[in-house]
């Protein structure tokens, strides 16, 4: 058995909560098994609260919507470029670290490639995160990646409104245990500032760890 986390909208701060799901897992690397512990995962949480619309987050995903949605696929605008590049590769090439970053030419990497990039794990402690000459900090955690999501949907206006259909998001890939950003709790905290009618608010960083009520 696995247990992995459902994150559902909410239109009130943190604008969305975390559930888990037990299902059965089925191992292996292939599309197709990552696909039916997709199924699986949503099937268990439906049991709990049917009548839901949940939607995975990831290149996983057997929405379309959802893959647009991944930290690989989705668009985020660089003003200095003046062009967008995909969400995960100005995360990763916002990283600082006390001997060397950020590295701004991961924005011109592949996703997977920027993700695996050995600097990222050679330059010694993450101090801080880059984005466009401002300083973000490591705390709360989780702060820098969910608003770079939120921004980045914000400026993706025809996704964004296929998420509002969602009531709920996964990321299959995600492990609480291992992780600290997920793709799916961004999405489900954009849903609930968008229903909120919060969102223009939310595309400020400092506005956004209010709204959000961060916690270290």
């Amino acid at each position: 058995m696995a247990n992995r986390p459902v994150f559902i909208s909410s239109t009130t701060s943190p604008y969305c909560k975390q559930a888990t799901a037990d299902f059965e897992w089925n191992g292996g690397f292939a599309l197709s098994q990552k696909r039916k512990n997709i199924r699986a995962l949503h099937e268990a949480f439906l049991n709990k609260r049917p009548g839901l619309a949940v939607l995975e987050i990831s290149s996983k995903s057997e929405s379309p919507e959802g893959v647009a949605a991944s930290a690989f696929n989705l668009p985020k605008h660089v003003p200095s470029l003046d062009r967008a590049v995909p969400l995960e590769c100005v995360f990763q090439g916002g990283k600082v670290f006390e001997n060397g970053g950020p590295f701004t030419d991961l924005y011109d990497a592949a996703p997977r490639e920027a993700k695996r990039d050995p600097r990222l794990k050679e330059s010694g402690r993450l101090v801080a995160f880059e984005f466009e000459g401002r300083r973000f900090p490591l705390e709360p955690k989780s702060a820098f990646y969910d608003w770079l999501y939120i921004t980045a949907l914000a400026e993706n206006s025809e996704l964004a409104g296929a998420l509002l259909a969602y009531d709920a998001f996964t990321d299959i890939e995600f492990n609480p245990k291992k992780s600290i950003n997920c793709q799916a709790r961004a999405a489900a905290e954009f849903v609930g500032l968008s229903r909120a009618g919060m969102v223009d608010q939310a595309v400020d960083f400092d506005a956004l760890s209010k709204l959000l009520d961060w916690r270290s």
